[in-house]
């Protein structure tokens, strides 16, 4: 029998109904900015989608022209609910949404099950919405694939980038880091902390300060491994939730960034 984890925030994030979901979908896909790059790794937002759904089209609309050969996601988001050490997989054999069931990648568990920083945890898992809310849209871009989900807990950057080295694959494997940038404060506050950010990401240096951004353990993980593997990364967009749908007194950041191999960094 299937062991499936069932959708904590569908209804709440984005639409619980197949149809409903796959317009909201494909309405943000088609509105999102084109950009010339083929990504090896994206940094994608996390938040319900009237928030931050808009610029998580950008970057999974940049798949376009890797689609075909993409047949495993490495997802890796920061655990919000649950406190654990190290990075957690879940018990169960697939994850479903309203769009179907993405089966795991039972080879890259195994790939990476002997490590002492990777843990099996069904409970940081069961509400934790930093890895969901990514799936419709890895559904809706992608043919078939495999996933290998890790909540993202209490680690070092050099114990993610060890894992992600272990997992990293060729062209059939996509690393998705889920991740949320600053929180709650106002507007014009929030543009400059986040500019500050995302200029570290580009220019592939480590995030001093958690506050920067909610999966910044894992970002900085991403950030050794490009840095290793020789990626360039690229701002696609970058907004907050007082550009979407929120008010202006406490936002939410959100940025959108593909690492490709070659090129020279974006640092604008």
């Amino acid at each position: 029998m299937t062991a499936v984890r069932v959708p904590a925030v569908a209804g709440l994030f984005y639409p619980a109904e197949a149809v409903k979901l796959k317009q909201d979908i494909q309405y943000l896909l088609r509105h999102a900015e084109a950009h010339d790059v083929k990504p090896k790794a994206l940094i994608v937002p996390h938040a319900g989608y009237i928030y931050s759904g808009a610029i998580a089209a950008t970057a999974y609309a940049c798949l376009n022209s890797v689609a075909s050969v993409i047949r495993r996601v490495v997802l890796l988001g920061p655990a919000h609910r649950v406190a654990v050490q190290g990075l957690a997989l879940p018990t169960v054999d697939a994850f479903e949404t309203p769009l179907g069931r993405v089966k795991l990648d039972t080879d890259l568990v195994r790939t990476i099950a002997h490590l002492p920083q990777v843990t099996v945890n069904s409970d940081v898992h069961v509400l934790e919405h930093s890895l969901e809310v990514q799936l419709p849209f890895l559904q809706s871009v992608l043919d078939e694939f495999t996933l290998l989900p890790l909540a993202v807990g209490m680690v070092t950057a050099d114990a993610v980038a060890e894992v992600l080295e272990l997992v990293w694959g060729e062209e059939e494997t996509l690393i998705v880091i889920s991740s949320d940038l600053s929180h709650y404060l106002p507007y014009p506050v929030a543009q400059i902390k986040d500019a500050d950010t995302v200029r570290s990401i580009l220019q592939l240096k480590q995030l001093a300060h958690h506050d920067q951004a909610c999966g910044g353990i894992p970002i900085n993980g991403l950030i050794l491994a490009a840095q290793r593997h020789r990626l360039t990364p690229k701002l696609l967009d970058l907004r907050n939730s007082g550009d979407t749908a929120g008010s202006r007194d406490q936002v939410v950041g959100y940025a959108a960034i593909a690492l490709s191999a070659g090129g020279d960094c974006d640092v604008n």
